[in-house]
């Protein structure tokens, strides 16, 4: 296995993308700094407009050549950014979708002199036309009363009943509140949920995703839980620490449930193997009597 593989560096992007070869990522998953003027324990938040478009440019030029022909990049951003950043990419990608993450904050509060912002834009980006795509990987399962309705329209097949339908580009998942179990120590950690279904989608099984600003680490310990291998860095080390127990709590739990689901296949073939079995009726003989014929 490749040394970079399945680790965290905790030093800048832009130095460490020389540890990765061209062409062997599948997916870059990114959530960079917005430029919001937060205190992440460095000062890439804190620049200009002009040195924040900059800075942007030059990361995007060093890691596209990492993608393979058929990946993919999802990139999270803020309004104020998204068209500048959108338009940078779209020279060098072709879009293929941009996905508003409802964040479902509490409708109280807020500026009196604009619209609370309740949203994260997200670019799905794709480097050429046969780009890897699992549909089928993130359907999303009609429920009970759906199904029973929709089975009786001509238009809708039984295939497509039971395999799900598309999810749309508006995605509504509760952002991690204080006292939500995945929450770690960290402003702006992204929901596991969003992370793995754009996993499921772009990134192949045992594929390779980079995230260039891992935060507290999640798009890690979704592709530890999804099977896909993953590389990323990590400037600030207060964070590199809470990565690294995220992952080591993700490989905990993962051996947890190997050992449950081993226990309970062995459970239910002691139980086959103890059941009595039926006994067989003799059969009757069958005397023919007379001639043949």
């Amino acid at each position: 296995m490749s040394s970079y593989l399945n680790q965290v560096f905790c030093e800048d992007a832009l130095q460490g993308l020389a540890r990765i070869p061209d062409a062997s990522v599948d997916l870059i998953l990114t959530d960079p700094p917005y430029n919001l003027g937060k205190d992440y324990g460095n000062a890439s938040d804190k620049q200009s407009v002009a040195e924040y478009l900059a800075w942007t440019e030059q990361w995007i030029d060093a890691a596209l050549p990492k993608l393979k022909d058929s990946g993919s990049l999802y990139i999270f951003l803020t309004w104020r950014f998204a068209p500048e950043i959108f338009v940078m990419l779209k020279q060098r990608m072709t879009m293929i979708n941009e996905i508003i993450w409802d964040r479902r904050v509490p409708s109280m509060g807020g500026s009196v002199r604009n619209f609370t912002s309740v949203h994260d834009t997200i670019g799905l980006f794709v480097k050429q036309k046969n780009y890897y795509f699992d549909l089928d990987a993130v359907r999303i399962p009609y429920d009970a009363e759906t199904k029973k309705l929709r089975s009786r329209s001509i238009f809708v097949g039984a295939k497509w009943l039971e395999i799900g339908y598309n999810p749309k580009d508006l995605w509504s998942v509760s952002r991690l509140h204080r006292e939500h179990p995945e929450r770690a120590d960290h402003p702006t950690q992204k929901p596991l949920e969003i992370i793995e279904r754009m996993l499921k989608a772009s990134c192949p099984p045992g594929g390779v995703v980079l995230d260039l600003f891992m935060g507290s680490g999640t798009t890690a310990v979704a592709a530890q839980r999804c099977g896909r291998q993953f590389v990323g860095f990590e400037l600030n080390p207060d964070y590199c620490a809470v990565i690294a127990q995220r992952l080591a709590k993700a490989a905990e739990s993962a051996a947890e449930s190997v050992a449950e689901e081993t226990k309970a296949a062995a459970s239910a073939v002691s139980a086959a193997t103890k059941a009595p079995r039926k006994k067989r009726k003799k059969k009757e003989e069958t005397t023919v009597s007379g001639e043949l014929f």
